[in-house]
């Protein structure tokens, strides 16, 4: 009989690709590996992750971090829906598949759109353009504080993202601006996110963005595993940005993270209290800070620092407890330009029901993490709209 499981805890290592896609060079992608071309690039010691099996996922780094005997389950994953952004990856694991991609604007947002942007929040504005947010505010830093314009961007991505010195405009504004963006971008304009981008600058006259990012997401367009795992009575509880990217659909507790560390401390902490149903984490220092600002060295001190701390995450489970490690997309920070890349994500399972040195192979969609969340939380009593459960495979 296999042991019941009364808690998952998802920790997605937010962009780490383990390798493209066959489509991957539809979307200008063609070649990229985050992860395998960080081991080339700079190296990698993450000996708990090799040990849990993140070098014996397929085809993950050409095989240079495998080890004889994973104690971990380990697996491939292929993204189903159309995209390469962080929604469309969450939607898809939590078992929601996106085939119409969202939106992007490339080329900036019509006038049509910018001119009522302008009348309702009452804000005019810099930019409109597809560039790096740490570019843009060395760029139009210094117009902004002079005049008070608010600097928008977008990227490749579906995403509307407005920057401000909050000196200037303070955060309760520029969230209050980016809810009335999220209400006017919808329809034929509608995009995945707007995106709150606050930044001060420091002692040394730097323009740093600060950790108080907001995200306002549109809502999935079906129930997704928090919904189902809500509804049948379990918590969910979201740490990161989690929240953010599901607008709170199915979600019963959330907090706020400053890093990937302070991640991980209240993953942590959400272990060591005791309740049925599952913690949910985005460490998203991996995307945001390394992967979009192409920076490989830190991009590897990063999971480094992660894996440092895995051992305190696995020693804070107990016996009915599963964990899970993923990613959501690429971000390969030796690629061109400064965007997400479409890849394979990995998918890594632990806990004392797992059944070590499991090799899940290449499944067909990431939904079908959200599958075996789902079942094994339940019982079986309640399905996932999309995906497979691994639950065979994966418990002793």
């Amino acid at each position: 009989m296999k042991q019941d499981i009364r808690r998952a805890c998802i920790i997605v290592l937010d962009s780490l690709g383990v390798g493209e896609l066959p489509d991957a060079a539809d979307y200008g992608d063609g070649g990229a590996d985050t992860l395998g071309h960080i081991v080339d690039k700079v190296g990698l010691q993450i000996p708990h992750l090799r040990k849990l099996g993140l070098g014996n996922v397929s085809g993950a780094a050409g095989g240079r971090l495998a080890v004889e005997s994973p104690e971990g389950a380990f697996g491939r994953f292929a993204e189903a829906s159309e995209g390469k952004d962080t929604i469309t990856g969450h939607w898809e694991i939590a078992g929601v598949t996106t085939k119409v991609p969202f939106r992007t604007f490339t080329e900036g947002f019509p006038k049509e759109i910018m001119d009522e942007f302008v009348r309702r929040t009452g804000h005019e504005y810099l930019g409109n353009i597809n560039t790096s947010g740490t570019e843009i505010i060395k760029e139009l830093g210094e117009e902004h504080e002079r005049t008070g314009k608010l600097i928008v961007y977008t990227s490749a991505d579906s995403v509307f993202q407005i920057a401000a010195n909050t000196a200037v405009v303070p955060l309760e504004e520029l969230y209050r601006v980016c809810r009335i963006a999220r209400e006017l971008l919808q329809g034929d304009y509608a995009v995945g996110r707007v995106i709150a981008r606050p930044y001060i600058i420091d002692k040394e006259g730097n323009r740093v963005r600060t950790a108080d990012r907001h995200d306002f997401a549109l809502d999935p367009p079906e129930e997704t595993m928090l919904d189902k795992l809500s509804a049948a009575g379990l918590r969910v509880h979201a740490i990161g940005k989690i929240s953010d990217i599901f607008n709170g659909s199915g979600v019963t507790t959330s907090v706020h993270t400053e890093s990937n560390d302070d991640g991980v401390t209240k993953t942590i902490q959400a272990l060591e209290e005791d309740f049925a149903g599952l913690i949910f984490t985005n460490l998203v220092d991996f995307d945001s800070k390394y992967g979009h600002r192409r920076d490989a060295e830190g991009y590897a001190a990063a999971i480094e620092a992660f894996d440092r701390r895995l051992p305190e995450i696995l020693e804070a489970m107990n016996e009915e407890d599963i964990l899970i490690l993923c990613s959501d997309h690429g971000n390969d920070p030796v690629h061109t330009g400064f965007n997400h890349t479409r890849e394979h994500i990995f998918g890594l399972f632990a806990g004392a029901a797992v059944k070590p040195g499991t090799d899940l192979g290449t499944r067909p969609t990431f939904s079908d993490i959200g599958a075996t969340v789902t079942d094994l939380l339940t019982a079986g009593r309640v399905a996932t709209i999309h995906g497979t459960s691994m639950r065979e495979e994966l418990l002793k």
